[in-house]
């Protein structure tokens, strides 16, 4: 059904629990991956402490090393479950939209995506970006919830 799926990380614990569910199914459904982590340019006004303490050669420098790491974990999963998996690290203020353009470019038939579930209101106030992906995505998403302990 399913022949090559996109998956977003950002380094979670819950975007890695995503990846270890999404490579299996990829393994049983005979499909390959291209995993995907964006990263937001540098700004010199921001309210993220990282961008606050960091030049902007440093903040490149640390992003793609954080990207590269969580992109390889990815890589390495994929590798030893036997799927096929390719990586892209992009650079956006609209992660959401550099996520969607790679499903297409691509030609990803499907993306599988974790949700930290958020409530109703901080999901308004803030966004998700998996919202953003599911609003204005046409290709099928699937969204990743940790289990909740009955």
């Amino acid at each position: 059904m399913f022949k090559h799926l996109l998956l977003p990380t950002d380094g979670s614990k819950l975007s890695e629990a995503m990846i270890h569910k999404a490579i299996a199914f990829a393994r049983d459904a005979g499909a390959q991956v291209t995993a995907i982590h964006v990263t937001e340019p540098f700004h010199t006004f921001s309210l993220r402490a990282e961008m606050l303490e960091d030049t902007g050669e440093r903040y490149e420098r640390d992003s793609r090393a954080r990207a590269d790491h969580y992109l390889g974990m990815v890589q390495r999963e994929a590798g030893e479950k036997g799927v096929a998996c390719d990586t892209i690290c992009a650079i956006s203020d609209h992660p959401y939209e550099a996520i969607i353009a790679a499903a297409q470019r691509r030609e990803c038939d499907l993306i599988m995506m974790a949700s930290h579930g958020r409530n109703a209101l901080s999901a308004a106030l803030i966004g998700s970006e998996t919202q953003k992906v599911l609003s204005h995505c046409r290709i099928p998403v699937l969204v990743y919830r940790e289990p909740v302990a009955a």
